[in-house]
């Protein structure tokens, strides 16, 4: 009884289809996941990139500009005399660190109304490890570095 050979062309075809999808879906994902750092006034001159990409920008919370209802916040970041309003709309609250004067970093999208909307909030903390001021020193600012969630380069 003869034996039916197997056409090597349709496995071929069936792996280089399943090789570009795998390609494609690890590309597409890798793009949308990425984070581009950008400062204040970076961000205010970048055009229509701005608008299109993920975003991370940091800055000093202006002095009374913080509005909180539950866990969403609105908020003016202030970097080298530039300005940028914040709508923070998240599904934890701001960080117990997150309060006038304290650096902030907001990751989310830049949109056309000039208000970036972020979808994650971080607070510079407050370094428990700091050494203690000596009686009658001036104080010294905290220098405990800011928590990062990744670190994404451009």
């Amino acid at each position: 009884m003869p034996h039916k050979s197997q056409s090597p062309t349709k496995f071929v075809v069936a792996a280089l289809l399943v090789v570009g999808v795998v390609t494609w879906l690890a590309i597409s994902a890798g793009s949308q996941s990425k984070f581009y750092y950008v400062t204040i006034g970076e961000l205010q001159t970048m055009g229509d990139k701005a608008y299109t990409r993920n975003l991370r920008v940091a800055g000093n919370v202006q002095p009374g500009s913080i509005k909180q209802v539950g866990t969403n916040a609105t908020f003016t970041l202030l970097e080298q005399g530039k300005t940028l309003q914040v709508s923070y709309q998240g599904t934890e609250p701001p960080p117990d660190a997150f309060k006038d004067d304290s650096q902030a970093l907001a990751i989310g999208r830049y949109s056309r109304d000039g208000v970036f909307h972020a979808s994650q909030l971080q607070a510079k903390c407050a370094s428990k490890y700091a050494p203690a001021a000596k009686p009658g020193a001036a104080p010294t600012g905290n220098t405990a570095p800011m928590g990062t969630t990744a670190s994404l380069a451009h």
